[in-house]
């Protein structure tokens, strides 16, 4: 191991015996009693293993047991990290100076101890096809890209219009060319190691970010992909569902939902599939705030395989002018032939306690 405290907290005397890392409550840890062995903290960059901080520690008067023991204190109080030498050695100095913000970020959200290696490396593997690069696909790439996915590529041969322009996104150079080509140089001025292009493998994740053909959500069922839906109009974003196929809720099982509870809704989705309306009512901080949590909900996925987020089962939904998010709940229905009823009558029923079904 070469300890080294976790990047992100500040540390901070509370008294002259007591450091305090970490500044909110939600993630500080205070450590007592340190007195002289406090320099040892001064030798806890990662430069060093075990051994070496405490053989280090003896230059400054803190003698091998007491030196030992703080490293102990300190890992009990979660605020030390086993520092990535591998990882860091592996990448530029400039990509990891860039990433350097999301390893941090990583490591405290997950309470890992590797300084968040093992999830920029999940994130580094992972393949993500974004289909539609207006306002939100664009942005949603450039996002996911920033944050340490080494494959993002978008579909969408529309040409780029004025509406379509957004910060992180398309700029304006793009118009008239391809969306999907804008939405490439846009990840590049994000992540210029970043893979565009679509090279016939599977995604680990496709993000659909407007009215799908059932085509290609059939496809990606039947092929087993995992998608997550995001649609922006009307002065509302929605984020959701993220369909694990035959294992939750799929786009049809809404459908179906909101056929319940108005049955003209057949009707009105097939017009809202075909027909483009310009200009549509999403401004730019909807079309921001919509992308980033897309891309939020993309990256819990991708980040913790076995964890189920938020937005599977469920949409989570900002409707101005309160710009509050709220959640949905959107059960598997028993006439989808995804299956994912089946399952979860098998399993006992969904867990969600929130409401039964959404509404359109």
């Amino acid at each position: 191991m070469r300890p080294a405290l976790k990047a992100g907290l500040l540390p901070v005397w509370r008294d002259r015996e007591t450091l305090q890392f970490g500044v909110d409550p939600r993630r500080a840890a205070a450590v007592g009693g340190l007195g002289q062995t406090a320099a040892v903290l001064s030798l806890l960059d990662g430069s060093r293993d075990r051994d070496g901080v405490i053989a280090a520690a003896a230059a400054y008067g803190v003698p091998a047991e007491a030196a030992g023991r703080v490293l102990a204190v300190l890992a009990a109080a979660g605020v030390l990290d086993d520092f990535p030498a591998r990882m860091h050695a592996s990448l530029p100095e400039q990509l990891r100076a860039r990433l350097a913000p999301e390893l941090a970020t990583a490591s405290l959200a997950y309470a890992d101890g590797d300084g968040g290696a093992r999830t920029l490396a999940r994130r580094r593997a992972a393949y993500v096809r974004v289909h539609g690069a207006s306002r939100t696909g664009a942005c949603v790439a450039s996002f996911l890209a920033a944050s340490g996915v080494g494959h993002v590529s978008c579909a969408d041969p529309e040409p780029a219009e004025p509406g379509d322009l957004a910060p992180a996104g398309l700029i304006l150079a793009d118009l008239g060319s391809p969306r999907q080509e804008g939405a490439a140089r846009a990840v590049e001025r994000a992540a210029p190691e970043v893979r565009t292009g679509d090279d016939g493998s599977v995604p680990d994740l496709v993000i659909l970010t407007g009215p799908t053909l059932p085509d290609l959500t059939g496809q990606l069922l039947r092929d087993r992909v995992p998608h997550l839906a995001l649609r922006t109009g009307e002065a509302i974003g929605v984020v959701g569902p993220l369909v694990r196929p035959g294992r939750s809720a799929c786009l049809s099982c809404v459908d179906l939902r909101k056929t319940e509870a108005d049955p003209q809704w057949p009707k009105i989705l097939a017009q809202a599939t075909f027909t483009r309306l310009r200009p549509q009512a999403c401004d730019t901080v909807l079309a921001a705030m919509t992308a980033t949590l897309a891309a939020a909900q993309a990256l819990a996925f991708l980040d913790r395989p076995g964890t189920v987020p938020v937005t599977a089962d469920g949409t989570l939904e900002l409707v101005l002018p309160d710009w509050q998010w709220r959640r949905r709940t959107w059960t598997p229905h028993p006439a989808c032939r995804c299956g994912a009823a089946l399952r979860g009558a098998a399993l006992g029923g969904a867990s969600d306690g929130d409401a039964v079904r959404g509404r359109p």
